[in-house]
């Protein structure tokens, strides 16, 4: 199924990666949905920049499967057709800051289940959600955002590393499960981008040393990076799936 012939959801795209990647699709004809839990403004903005008759913003809290529900819902009511296309990128709140994130021992559980709720247990929701549209649509595809940590974590970020490597777990046992009915799971994983929200603080000296080590001697951008995930959502990819694609300009090579 050609882009332009996707109904694509993209979770947490109000802000962040999340709006450069819902942008990228609208760039290419999709229609889009962006969800978003607190950036309806942006996230309502972006929608009006697409087109009114290509994209919508819809607030859905993805940890709640009613509201996840009520989303699809919408989207095909809005539509008249189902989402095809599932980027799960939304991330519980987190704050990217190492120097202020508990160590080994001081870290306790219930950072890792907040964390294990919204990435994981978002992406449950959002795909179960799509399954029935996507099955009668003959197929269909979800892109899961992780991230380089877990190969190479050289930030102690425990509880985030820990629920994304979960998730590439996920996209391997959902992908082998769900291949007969014609859909993809697949992964695309990114270290510090030039630059987002999240990377908006940090100092050009580390932006520096990341270039550095990378073959290709710079950082990565969220445009580059959702350039991946459009591969993944592309005929390009069509015999492609439980793959994770680390972009990050090759400082991590599998």
């Amino acid at each position: 199924m050609s882009l332009q012939n996707q109904l694509v959801l993209v979770t947490g795209a109000g802000r962040g990666l999340g709006r450069h990647i819902a942008r990228a699709f609208g760039d290419e004809g999709a229609a889009v949905v962006l969800n978003y839990r607190r950036s309806g403004e942006a996230a309502h903005a972006l929608a009006e920049n697409i087109g009114g008759d290509r994209a919508v913003a819809l607030g859905a809290d993805v940890t709640d499967r009613t509201q996840v529900a009520a989303l699809f819902t919408q989207a095909r009511e809005h539509f008249g057709r189902p989402i095809t296309t599932v980027v799960n990128n939304a991330l519980p709140d987190y704050s990217f800051n190492g120097d202020a994130r508990a160590k080994a021992g001081e870290i306790g559980y219930g950072d890792f289940a907040t964390q294990l709720e919204g990435v994981v247990g978002g992406a449950v929701n959002t795909i179960q959600a799509a399954l029935p549209g996507m099955r009668d649509a003959g197929g269909g595809t979800v892109v899961n955002i992780g991230t380089n940590l877990f190969q190479h974590p050289v930030v102690p970020y425990h509880d985030y590393t820990a629920s994304k490597a979960a998730l590439l777990s996920l996209t391997r046992t959902f992908a082998a499960d769900l291949g007969p009915d014609g859909i993809r799971v697949n992964m695309v994983s990114g270290g510090l981008l030039r630059t987002t929200d999240a990377s908006a603080a940090t100092p050009d000296a580390v932006f520096d040393v990341v270039a550095a080590s990378t073959p290709l001697r710079k950082v990565t951008t969220p445009e580059e990076f959702a350039a991946a995930v459009l591969f993944f959502a592309s005929d390009w990819s069509r015999a492609v799936t439980g793959q994770n694609l680390v972009v990050d300009g090759g400082l991590v090579m599998n």
